[in-house]
């Protein structure tokens, strides 16, 4: 028999306390399977594809490698937490416009992914976007539209607070 806990976690700003989970269970089953929060996917089970990527404290985590207990007073962001009333935010604007996605079950966690790196590194250059996406697995694109989103939104967001471009 799994041992029971109870755990709370906070996730994209709403506290969810009393969660009976077990001890096997990821965050990312808690996640799509209590919470409801379906945008983060399940690919590999192994860490390997990026599609269950979440924020952590503000940095991109593969949530099938990260058992919910473990996430017990962490912030958690979600790809839900990205659109703002119903309106996509400008890292979703700037995938759409450019294309950056196909079937879309990789693109949730590129969206994150990339939120994370952005957050921290606003002034990336080409070949760093380059280099942080090529972590995530997508089997429907050469990942040019994806680089080429992450780039405008990061030119986008300098322009935003002033910065050259």
């Amino acid at each position: 028999m799994t041992e029971k806990l109870l755990i709370s976690l906070t996730v994209n700003g709403e506290r969810h306390d009393d969660l009976v989970v077990e001890s096997r269970h990821t965050l990312v089953d808690v996640l799509r399977h209590r919470l409801g929060l379906t945008g983060t996917h399940v690919g590999c089970e192994h860490g390997v594809c990026g599609a269950c990527t979440v924020l952590l404290d503000g940095a991109p985590a593969r949530a099938c490698l990260i058992f919910a207990a473990q996430a017990e007073g962490q912030e958690i962001r979600t790809v839900e937490s990205l659109a703002e009333s119903g309106e996509m935010n400008d890292l979703q604007r700037a995938f759409s416009a450019h294309h950056g996605l196909q079937c879309g079950f990789c693109t949730p966690g590129f969206l994150m992914l990339a939120e994370g790196f952005l957050a921290e590194r606003p002034d990336a250059t080409r070949a760093e976007i380059r280099e942080v996406v090529s972590a995530n697995l997508c089997r429907c694109t050469g990942y040019q539209t994806i680089v080429d989103a992450i780039e405008d939104c990061a030119r986008g967001r300098r322009r935003e607070v002033g910065e050259p471009r």
